[in-house]
């Protein structure tokens, strides 16, 4: 990890990238009910804010374990949102 900056870069990008995923099928199917979708992307929204607020805690003493944490929460969350968009029916 090479700072905070980079992480936040990290978190921004995989969530937008998700959110960007979501509005392509829903272009992409029309026809069908977006409420799942809807969900997914809100999800991506607090997971956004949850992992933003960890990153910016100031009461940390361990900032390298704690910033190693938030990255694989990052990765976990956004493998479980990719799955539901794969799972969109």
């Amino acid at each position: 990890m090479a700072n905070v900056r980079d992480l936040k870069k990290d978190i921004n990008f995989v969530l937008g990238d998700i959110i960007e995923a979501v509005y392509v099928w829903e272009y992409a199917n029309t026809d069908k009910d977006t409420k799942q979708s809807e969900a997914i992307i809100d999800e991506a929204i607090n997971t956004f804010d949850e992992l933003i607020t960890k990153v910016n805690d100031k009461k940390v003493a361990d900032k390298k374990a704690h910033f190693k944490a938030i990255n694989q929460e990052l990765e976990t969350k956004g493998r479980a949102l990719i799955d539901k968009i794969n799972n969109l029916s």
